[in-house]
């Protein structure tokens, strides 16, 4: 009887941490996402009164600093909004979506890709249609993509970033997207820039 009362107990403080640590993660990616949201819009203000160029640039992807504000994008249909920074790193993609590095950015000429974990940021994309509108917002200016495709590849086939000189979006996450564990593929948005 006694070891299952200590079974008992163990298994109450696990439960406990448990649910303490994912308190801990969802509370600290909702601060971190209020505060770069925040951020964001004080840029976009300041930059509304200068007067920019939102046409395709055809440049080398910049260097950007890991964890560096790049903007939001957000599917209205969806509901999906979330910041996008720099980097592709666990603790990154914990906090936020991230920009692909070596990939251009949102709104220049080229393959602007984003990540973002399926059971979190990017989980609404499994509703995803063709023609969908996604929006990106940057403190250089605003830009809109319009979905065409999407597939499904293996981790392995990083093809799917490639530039072929056109103004492009690619949004990576994993799939299935109610697959338990590491995901064996990954799902592809492909969507190009409106005018």
């Amino acid at each position: 009887m006694n070891f299952l009362r200590w079974a008992q107990r163990t298994l109450f403080a696990f439960a406990f941490l448990a649910f303490a640590y994912c308190g801990y993660v969802l509370t600290e990616s909702w601060i971190f996402q209020r505060d770069e949201t925040r951020n964001l819009e004080r840029l976009v203000l300041a930059r509304q009164t200068t007067i920019i160029d939102t046409s395709p640039q055809a440049s080398p992807a910049p260097r950007i600093a890991p964890g560096a504000l790049i903007g939001r994008i957000e599917v209205k249909r969806l509901g999906l909004s979330v910041v996008v920074v720099e980097g592709t790193d666990g603790p990154t993609l914990k906090r936020a979506a991230g920009h692909i590095p070596g990939t251009a950015l949102p709104g220049q000429a080229g393959n602007a890709g984003i990540a973002a974990h399926r059971d979190t940021y990017f989980r609404p994309l499994r509703s995803i249609r063709k023609d969908d509108v996604i929006d990106v917002t940057t403190p250089s200016g605003g830009f809109r993509y319009r979905v065409v495709s999407t597939t499904i590849v293996s981790p392995d086939d990083v093809s799917v970033l490639n530039s072929d000189g056109m103004d492009v979006l690619t949004l990576v996450t994993c799939y299935p997207f109610n697959y338990i564990g590491s995901a064996p593929n990954r799902f592809i948005v492909r969507a190009e820039r409106i005018s």
